[in-house]
Parts: C-alpha cells; sequence; structure tokens
C-alpha cells in the first residue's frame, strides 16, 4: 500500500459515468476487486475507487458522478494531479475454472481489469438505461440487459463460478440463486483502511467492515 501524488493523464465521459486515467507510477495496480482512494485537490475526502482497467502505465477508474467528491475526480483533467492510496481491500479469488462476471450499473467498474486477468471470461451486464449501458463497451461481448429486466435472469442454468459488483439487491439476489459467488461490496468510505468504520455493512447478523474484510466477500460469508 502505497500514497502517491500522481498524474492524470485524462478523463472521458462513458455515458453518464467518466473514465479517469491516472499514471501508475511506482503504485502496484493490485488484485481485481481492491481499490483506491482518490484525493483530488481541495476536497477533504478521498473516494473509493476500484481500478477499471490497468495497462500502458497507467491505472483507470470508472466514475459515477454521483456528490461532490466523485464529481470533483470527474473533472479533473491533464493539468491537474491528485493523492492515490492502494491498493487496499481484498479482491477476487481468480483461481477459478468456470468464471461468470456480473455486473450491474457502476458496479461494472472492476470488471474489466478482472476479465483482463482472467481470459475474458463471459460476462452479463445490467443497467437502468441505454445511455447508462454504453459502459458496457468496457467489456466487449458481454450481454446486456436494461431494467426492468434483471441480470440474474440470465444466469445461464450451467454452473459457473460467479463473480460480480454492483448494487446490493442484485448482490442479495445472487447470494440466493449462487451460494458460493464471489461479492464486490459497495458503501461509503472515508478511511479505506479499517479505522473509521464508516463502511461496516451488516450481512448475516454481522457487521463486517468492507475495506479490510471486503469489498469482496464469498456469498455465503
Amino acid at each position: 500500500m502505497r500514497r502517491e501524488r500522481r498524474k492524470v493523464v485524462g478523463a472521458e465521459p462513458v455515458g453518464p459515468y467518466t473514465l479517469l486515467r491516472v499514471e501508475q507510477g511506482g503504485l502496484d495496480a493490485g488484485i481485481p476487486g481492491q481499490f483506491f482512494m482518490l484525493e483530488a485537490p481541495g476536497r477533504v475526502l478521498p473516494r473509493p475507487m476500484s481500478v477499471c482497467l490497468a495497462d500502458a502505465g497507467e491505472l483507470v477508474f470508472l466514475i459515477d458522478p454521483i456528490g461532490p467528491g466523485t464529481r470533483a475526480l470527474c473533472q479533473l483533467s491533464q493539468r491537474d494531479s491528485l493523492h492515490v492510496l492502494g491498493p487496499l481491500g481484498n479482491g477476487f479469488d481468480l483461481d477459478v475454472d468456470r468464471p461468470l462476471l456480473v455486473g450491474g450499473g457502476i458496479g461494472i467498474a472492476p470488471l474489466p481489469f478482472l476479465s483482463q486477468r482472467l481470459g475474458r471470461p463471459p460476462a452479463i451486464l445490467g443497467f437502468r438505461s441505454e445511455h447508462h449501458a454504453e459502459a458496457a463497451a468496457l467489456l466487449p461481448g458481454a450481454e446486456v440487459c436494461i431494467e426492468p429486466t434483471y441480470v440474474t435472469t440470465l444466469l445461464p442454468e450451467e454452473r459457473h463460478d460467479v463473480l460480480a459488483c454492483g448494487p446490493e439487491p442484485m448482490l442479495a439476489a445472487l447470494r440466493t440463486l449462487v451460494p458460493d459467488a464471489q461479492l464486490a461490496w459497495e458503501a461509503p468510505m472515508a478511511c479505506g483502511y479499517g479505522a473509521c468504520y464508516g463502511c461496516a455493512v451488516e450481512l448475516d447478523g454481522e457487521l463486517r467492515r468492507l475495506c479490510v474484510e471486503g469489498p469482496v466477500l464469498a456469498g455465503a460469508a
């Protein structure tokens, strides 16, 4: 884990999201599903972001501008730099036989990097609108559905090793349908390394700090 100030290489729109490219420098990209804390200039709190792609000496993050912190990150340009801390948390277990990637909305963020590492396995993605679904271009060949159709209806009958990231209702449904799925949960984070307890979520009656115990957890955990 390292904290470095890195230069912004560029930022480009992908549907309603922004693909932020940052110089990698001496930072380790980590394991797909791990995350980095990105601190935009002038912002008090950094925001947690999964690596979307890692190549050509860049770390690439897919960001949904839903609040002041994420909007500030999306407004960065090549004139800017930012502090980057990571990699943090626990990522996906890549030792799987028949991977199937499942993503919902901005939960697609870690899947392109995961797909790279797993040799481009099949993927199914769900979005709330056609505009949001433009992000599916980051995972060429993925099967895509738009609400009110849900990704769970696209799960194949044959067994796969499911690795997923998305909104809580989607992950909860996957836990029921695929008990051994690996699920990357989402929660607000302030520190990223277990000090603030801001990312604690209740799973099966037990509080779990996603920044240190997750974000990736076994479906039945």
